[in-house]
């Protein structure tokens, strides 16, 4: 076996160093030589003189080679470990120079640990970004054969190539100094293909993907980016299909069917409505509705009130409560369906007006009075009531009229025998059922009290046929009715405004005519009444009241009792065919 940084033995198998080049005496590189008398005992192997150039790889030529010069086969003449003279004899080759630079190139011909330096190269064609380099084959087991020299019948198999050194050194070719390291067993074979091991390392070549300790390639920016969109491709299937499902179920609901029709609808909007509007007056108003059902010994009927104070008063007409007499009885229904008895604190069939009184009852809203001398014509209104028993019926109008004179609640047949009211007309549709319900104004308050209709006939003349709305409507101005509710509550009576004089209802002149005497056969002025004392005689014709033309009796009692007991009021008489205007103030008297 070769000793580890000995000199030649010629019968060991040792090798000395020889230009390849023939030049003695000169620096350059150097090829090995057969001993003379070598004899391979023991399985070590010889370079038989310098590679052809036709065996090297490409990449190991220079790209412009000079004229080789003669070369000068000197192989049985050794050089010195320098290339400087002749070597020493065998038995006293001295030892190489700069030993102790253990980084530098070996000399050639010297076993392991040191390897061949390579040949200058040229760097090589880096391969393309991403390319995995190769694996080196693993080294062959401790000791296994290895092919024998250069001289084989083929280049050795590539099981056969022994590993790349760990850490490659760049090679010196002025001072080889010979490593301390122990030598191995077998020496490096040439390589196929004429490689040698040094060729298996590029040091121009580009670095490959960093390597893990498990050897996997680290995740670089690209595999980051594959796997994000491969995650948003992922996402975006789910969407697709969640939606798809969506609009699937859409179209089998609407089309599925084959027979099914699904018609357009508006979509729900808010409820909420102006509060002048009629929904808006209505939505603030039908909780302080009531209905009346009022029933008798001999007869019943159904009207409608409204609250008045959370005390449980209520206002409704005369005609409404009148059938239940002295021992009927009245239930009230609520806007909320709740129901309670109630009983008559008052009532004045003069000006056709009556509260009643629930008890036990909480959570009562009052319903707002407005000022009926406000009231203009043309003004819209609405008018709540529960017409032929339906309860909470709204309807609108305007105002027609103001101040007709009609007689109100004075007989049967569903309140249309009413008198002596100063009342506010409206084309709002009112019916039997509507009688004590409350016309309201624009802001939800009220300026009157529903009370008679006029109503065509059937054409028979028999006073039969059902009486319905024809769009002539009469209301109590509220401020009369406040007066008298509010005497209703507090005496449970009511007091009439009086001139003092008796009329002459027969009187088919225009004005309202004093009689000859009164109902009792005494005289037609009242002695010492306003009438009296104002200088009225039996006879005087009235044509105007505070300036305003009256036509009858009935218009002369209106006008009054549009009037509180107390106020005083201008007229005008006729006496003898001579105009005449007198001052009076107002007396009082219980109503009956």
């Amino acid at each position: 076996m070769v000793g580890a940084g000995t000199g030649v033995a010629g019968a060991e198998g040792d090798f000395e160093l020889g230009d390849p080049l023939g030049r003695a005496n000169s620096e350059g590189d150097y090829e090995l030589t057969a001993p003379r008398d070598s004899t391979d005992t023991e399985g070590d192997f010889a370079l038989a003189g310098p590679v052809p150039a036709a065996a090297l790889p490409a990449a190991a030529l220079p790209t412009e080679t000079p004229a080789d010069p003669p070369v000068h086969d000197r192989s049985t003449e050794p050089f010195d470990a320098v290339g400087q003279g002749p070597a020493e004899p065998a038995t006293g080759r001295p030892e190489p120079a700069s030993v102790s630079d253990s980084t530098s190139t070996p000399p050639y011909g010297v076993p392991g640990p040191w390897a061949p330096a390579p040949p200058v190269q040229h760097p090589a064609t880096a391969p393309a970004p991403g390319t995995a380099i190769p694996a080196p084959p693993p080294p062959p087991a401790h000791g296994t054969p290895l092919t024998q020299g250069a001289a084989t019948s083929g280049p050795p198999k590539d099981h056969d190539a022994p590993p790349p050194p760990e850490a490659p050194r760049t090679p010196s070719h002025n001072s080889p100094v010979p490593s301390s390291a122990p030598a191995p067993e077998n020496p490096l074979p040439p390589q196929p293909s004429g490689r040698t091991p040094w060729q298996n390392y590029d040091p121009w070549a580009p670095v490959a993907a960093p390597l893990q300790q498990t050897g996997a390639a680290v995740d670089t920016p690209r595999r980051r980016t594959r796997r994000a969109l491969l995650a948003g491709a992922l996402l975006l299937a789910l969407l697709a299909g969640g939606v798809g499902g969506v609009v699937g179920a859409y179209l089998e609901r609407s089309h599925g069917g084959g027979n099914v029709v699904e018609l357009p609808q508006a979509a729900e909007e808010p409820r909420g409505r102006a509060p002048d509007s009629v929904a808006g007056i209505a939505a603030r108003a039908l909780p302080s509705v009531v209905t009346l059902h009022v029933s008798g010994a001999e007869e019943s009927g159904t009207g409608t009130g409204f609250v008045l104070d959370d005390r449980g008063h209520i206002l409704t007409n005369n005609h409404v409560v009148e059938p239940a007499g002295t021992d009927g009885e009245i239930s009230v229904t609520f806007h909320s369906g709740d129901t309670a008895k109630a009983t008559v604190v008052g009532r004045d069939s003069g000006y056709d007006l009556a509260v009643v009184e629930v008890s036990g009852v909480s959570g009562l809203k009052p319903m707002t009075l407005g000022n009926s001398d406000n009231v203009q014509v043309g003004d819209p209104v609405v008018a709540i009531g529960a017409p032929f028993d339906l309860e909470g019926t709204v309807t609108s109008g305007i105002i027609s009229a103001k101040e007709r004179p009609i007689t109100a609640g004075g007989g049967s047949g569903g309140g249309t025998d009413v008198s002596y009211v100063d009342a506010l007309q409206t084309d709002a549709p009112i019916n039997p059922g509507n009688s004590g319900g409350p016309l309201l104004d624009s802001r939800a308050r009220v300026v009157g009290i529903n009370s008679a209709i006029r109503s065509a006939d059937d054409g028979s003349g028999s006073g039969t046929g059902q009486a319905g709305s024809i769009g002539l409507g009469f209301a109590i101005p509220v401020n009369q009715a406040k007066r008298v509710a509010e005497e209703l509550i507090n005496t449970g009576k009511a007091t009439h405004p009086v001139i003092g004089v008796t009329l002459d209802m027969d009187y088919t002149g225009d004005g309202a005519r004093v009689g000859t005497k009164s109902s009792d056969g005494g005289p037609a002025v009242t002695e010492g009444g306003p009438g009296d004392r104002a200088g009225l005689e039996a006879g005087d014709v009235i044509t105007e009241v505070d300036g305003r033309r009256i036509h009858s009796g009935d218009e002369l009692i209106v006008k009054t009792r549009a009037h509180r007991p107390g106020d005083r009021l201008e007229l005008t008489l006729k006496r003898e065919g001579r105009e005449k205007n007198v001052s009076l103030v107002l007396g009082s008297s219980d109503g009956a």
